[in-house]
């Protein structure tokens, strides 16, 4: 009841601010959370509809918007104390939709994956301009609580993505796993419009570092270009070896930027703490390992065992499930015994998923016996990990450091996820029978494996005890939802 009662305190109208304030920014956080994972299932329609592209091109419609959104999160979220939320949150908003429109009408796959870049930059700008508004509107004393249930609606987002989208899929076509955004977006708007505050900014800080954006961006692309092409065009290949000397290049010039930058993109102090440097390293790597498997098992699903996308969908809703389920208790145990105490399990439980999934899974379909314990799984194994690593990242950091250090934690998360999408069309080059598919799916669950073994060893670290009392929230639906 005390959460109920803090959205209803004070006067008529002041309660019902609080309210619209809070569906505003949650129907944001929701479409936003929501195209982490619907778009996994709409891959192989995807394929279908752009026969000529290879995997490798597809690919870009995913990680496209992960660069975009890991590049420009830390610095929208300076840009929005800059300017003030209410503003940047109408502008991420208003480009998310129209790039979820454009995606939606795109004739062709390059114009699609300038939607979905567009729509990166819009929830890069969202997200944290969601969150700042939402923390504003309530009182100190309930926003744990708010912000716990702001993502838990992000989290339904993710859990409902597979078989939503999959849903939508059979009954119109891909298309609608981008058109749903639209009526979403303009209900946000009309009904933002009329409720979200102005936020005065009575101290302008000088402007982040654009230029920065710039470079990081390009050196991700790069970095996932080289990877991503390289069984095509050949390891060896001048284009290939370009794309990897550029990405150190620009990596090292974007490093140098962020020393010497009053307001970089990256704040290099924040790593002089072991336990932000240490947590971010195991989120980048097993990011790497989970996103991989994310968009592998549907790819399985349907191109292996020959399930539809609407049956797909609704194979791996059960992870995210048990994700959300454990997500909660496992944050609060970690802030009363450790986040070691908490990791290192989650991470072998996690492992042993995968290990199951190379290990059980064979080509003849067998959803009950084979595929259901491996998705239960990784389900518990994600949800002992994912949040608890965002907790560990700022745990050692001041208070009024928690917003950029999550924000860089979420960075990482989504780094790692592009170069795991990369690393996923590098192993599962054209096989000519199903077996060698199979052994290809073998390797990647594998490699995923190793990604989560060494995050748990990376994990070993980390301080035995929190340093400071952080409560546990997954930033975004991501954390609590994304599971196949």
């Amino acid at each position: 009841m005390g959460f109920v009662n803090e959205l209803t305190a004070g006067a008529g109208p002041r309660r019902l601010d609080r309210r619209a304030v809070f569906a505003v920014t949650a129907l944001a956080a929701f479409m936003a959370s929501l195209d982490l994972s619907i778009v996994n299932v709409a891959f192989p329609a995807l394929a279908r509809s752009f026969p000529s592209a290879s995997r490798a091109a597809l690919a870009w419609v995913i990680t496209g918007y992960a660069i975009v959104y890991a590049s420009l999160l830390v610095t929208a979220g300076r840009t929005a104390d800059r300017v003030g939320r209410r503003r940047i949150f109408f502008v991420g908003l208003g480009v998310f939709t129209v790039g979820s429109g454009l995606c939606g009408l795109a004739p062709s796959l390059g114009l699609l994956i300038a939607g979905r870049v567009a729509q990166g930059a819009g929830a890069a700008l969202l997200v944290p301009a969601s969150l700042g508004l939402l923390l504003e509107a309530f009182p100190p004393e309930s926003r744990s609580q708010t912000v716990a249930l702001w993502a838990g609606v992000g989290a339904l987002a993710v859990a409902t993505g597979p078989s939503l989208g999959a849903s939508l899929i059979t009954a119109g076509g891909w298309r609608w796993v981008f058109f749903v955004n639209l009526p979403v977006g303009l209900g946000a708007w009309a009904l933002g419009r009329r409720v979200l505050p102005d936020d005065a900014v009575v101290h302008r800080p000088p402007p982040p570092d654009y230029a920065g954006v710039v470079l990081i961006s390009a050196a991700l692309a790069a970095l996932v270009l080289a990877i991503s092409e390289g069984p095509d065009w050949g390891w060896t290949d001048r284009r290939i070896l370009g794309s990897a000397v550029a990405s150190v290049v620009l990596g090292a010039a974007f490093v140098r930027r962020c020393s010497r930058h009053p307001e970089p993109v990256l704040d290099l102090r924040l790593f002089h703490h072991r336990s932000f440097s240490v947590a971010n390293a195991a989120t980048l790597v097993y990011a790497m390992g989970f996103f991989a498997m994310l968009l592998g098992n549907i790819l399985f699903l349907t191109g292996v065992w020959h399930y539809s996308i609407l049956d797909a969908g609704l194979a791996v809703t059960p992870g995210p499930l048990v994700v959300a389920a454990v997500s909660g208790p496992a944050g609060r145990l970690a802030a009363r015994h450790g986040f070691r105490w908490m990791l290192l399990p989650g991470f072998a439980v996690f492992a042993a998923g995968l290990a199951w999934y190379a290990v059980e899974v064979g080509l003849r379909p067998a959803y009950l016996a084979e595929w259901l314990p491996g998705t239960l799984i990784t389900g518990l194994g994600i949800g002992l990990t994912f949040p608890v690593l965002g907790a560990a990242a700022v745990s050692s950091l001041e208070a009024s450091r928690f917003a950029v250090g999550s924000a860089v934690n979420q960075t990482a998360r989504q780094v790692g996820g592009a170069i795991g999408v990369a690393v996923l069309v590098a192993i599962l080059s054209t096989a000519s029978t199903p077996g060698a598919a199979l052994q290809h799916f073998r390797h990647l669950w594998l490699f995923s494996t190793m990604m989560a073994l060494l995050a748990g060893g990376l994990s070993t670290l980390l301080h035995r005890r929190p340093s400071v009392s952080v409560q546990p929230v997954a930033a975004d639906g991501a954390v609590l939802g994304g599971t196949a």
